[in-house]
């Protein structure tokens, strides 16, 4: 049953006081109206103004190879849903070429856990990039993979950053699926641990680089498991305050090693959503998730606290191996948030605005 909202909790949130993962739980007792109208009201703290963010970018997908072999991913090559893979700097070019030619400003570089590449074989990339493509942004890797570049290469993680980093390593996405590791141990047991994400991201702000933050949730998880892992992202805010960016979507199970998990609902997301911008009060910018959610829950996504609709994405293949095939143009972008209330603009990768659509 839905609880009307307690007086303290409604006033501590409108007046931009950070809330306790207790005051956490009863949020999610709340009435969905009663939920967004207070999650709306914290977004205007962090974010004045009715602007809707985004930006044209490309995740470049080099090989699916990966040693980690997730549960929850059908994309690596061990799963069969999608054929080994592996390209070559000049096709990766290729698609950086095709970015700019729409107008792109970012590229974003995955790869997963490969047994085979040298942290050489990473310094490439970005090296060609930066070279052909100077302007383009490189937010590329993650986490993950920068701590399996450090064991195969017998290297220091802040090592390895920094020789990523001098290549042209713009910034790195926080791809942190869930910082819970009972549910890491069930779903992604060869990845990297909790502590290893907190890591490189300090790790990140000793370099001086910018990050973001993700959540995957339905994969299990209990209510204080998924407050658990904003509590992990708040804190490392707190510490490096190098996260741009909060992302949270929800599990495609479909095509996957745990295909009989029950999907999370849209108003789980919505929720979500609502409950992570009120809770991670050190983060300014709240992604909606078009590409899992689809582009209409995304778009109550922006009454619920979310102030971004992150990339265009000119071309993404790990979701798209689970069945979901969400896509996005520019225009439709700019239809959706007006429609929505909001004025959309074009930012780049700092979120500075480029382009207005009045």
């Amino acid at each position: 049953m839905n609880k009307k909202p307690t007086r303290r909790l409604e006033r501590n949130i409108l007046d931009g006081n950070r809330i306790s993962e207790e005051d956490a739980y009863e949020l999610y007792e709340w009435d969905v109206i009663d939920l967004a109208r207070a999650a709306d009201g914290r977004r205007k703290i962090a974010v004045p103004g009715e602007i809707v963010g985004f930006i044209i970018d490309r995740i470049i997908n080099f090989t699916n190879i990966c040693e980690a072999k997730c549960r929850f991913c059908a994309f690596h090559a061990r799963a069969e849903q999608v054929d080994p893979f592996e390209l070559s700097i000049d096709d990766i070019m290729q698609k950086v070429g095709e970015l700019k030619e729409m107008g792109g400003s970012q590229v974003m570089l995955q790869g997963g856990l490969h047994p085979d590449y040298t942290i050489d074989r990473y310094t490439q990339m970005v090296k060609r990039i930066k070279e052909t493509c100077p302007d383009i942004f490189v937010h590329s890797f993650s986490p993950a993979e920068l701590i399996h570049i450090a064991k195969k290469n017998d290297l220091d993680l802040v090592d390895v950053v920094s020789t990523l980093h001098d290549a042209g390593l713009d910034s790195v996405p926080g791809a942190s699926d869930l910082l819970v590791d009972r549910v890491r141990h069930h779903a992604c047991p060869n990845k990297m641990s909790v502590d290893e994400w907190k890591t490189v991201m300090e790790a990140l702000a000793h370099r001086g680089m910018k990050s973001s933050a993700t959540m995957t949730f339905g994969m299990g998880e209990t209510m204080e498991e998924q407050i658990r892992h904003l509590s992990v992202v708040r804190d490392v805010q707190d510490r490096t305050g190098i996260i741009r960016a909060f992302i949270p979507w929800s599990f495609s199970p479909a095509k996957t090693g745990m295909a009989d998990t029950e999907p999370a609902t849209g108003m789980e997301y919505l929720k979500l959503v609502a409950i992570s911008r009120i809770f991670l009060d050190n983060i300014t910018h709240i992604q909606a998730g078009w590409l899992t959610e689809g582009l209409k829950l995304a778009q109550l996504a922006l009454t619920m606290g979310a102030n971004d609709m992150g990339g265009i994405l000119m071309e993404e293949t790990v979701v798209k191996a689970t069945g979901v095939n969400t896509k996005a143009n520019v225009d439709e972008f700019v239809r959706i948030i007006k429609n929505a209330g909001k004025i959309p603009v074009l930012r780049d990768s700092a979120y500075q605005v480029i382009q207005r659509y009045e």
